[in-house]
């Protein structure tokens, strides 16, 4: 799987509210909902990330290429943790619920999110991994992903794991030819 085109989910902010007070949160979608959950998040002025990649489709009669959601079922909104905000986003058409635990959403560290977009928006070939929580972490040092972090795993060729805790999905990449640094 290979990187696609840029990321659905332009920032457009409508409500004032500092960049500070702002946090990102993973949101469930319904099955296949996740690009229109987008949509109309923005059109209320929310900031949405919606990391996709493209993959050649085949049918029968054609093959196009296709963008598909990274993570099947989950979107990211950067919002303050305000009653109103979440209420605003699960009122939305096909939002399941955020992402936490007994009730509560979790903010997503921005160095997490970052990572993704980094990966999503660089050339560097890439495919998804199952989450691990254990492993040494490392810092990519040079090149087009300096400072992307992630837990370092050997499979015969050096992996680079980008993980998204919350939702607990994972990025896989190769790091042959990059230098690495403990973290």
């Amino acid at each position: 799987m290979r990187n696609g085109a840029a990321t659905l989910g332009s920032p457009r902010v409508k409500y004032a509210e500092t960049p500070a007070a702002l946090n990102w949160y993973a949101i469930q979608t319904r099955s296949r909902h996740e690009k229109m959950v987008v949509r109309q998040l923005e059109d209320q002025g929310i900031i949405t990330f919606l990391p996709v990649a493209s993959r050649l489709q085949r049918w029968s009669d054609r093959q196009k290429m296709v963008q598909f959601p990274l993570f099947p079922g989950y979107a990211f909104v950067r919002i303050t943790s305000s009653p109103e905000q979440r209420i605003r986003v699960l009122r939305t058409e096909g939002v399941v619920n955020f992402v936490g635990q007994h009730g509560q959403s979790i903010p997503i560290p921005e160095g997490q999110i970052n990572d993704v977009k980094a990966i999503v928006s660089s050339n560097v070939p890439f495919s998804s991994h199952p989450f691990l929580k254990v492993g040494q972490r490392v810092r990519i040092r040079g090149g087009a992903l300096d400072g992307v972090e992630g837990v370092l795993i050997e499979n015969g060729v050096r992996n680079l794991v980008i993980s998204v805790e919350a939702i607990q999905r994972s990025l896989c990449i190769s790091i042959e030819g990059y230098n690495v640094e403990l973290i």
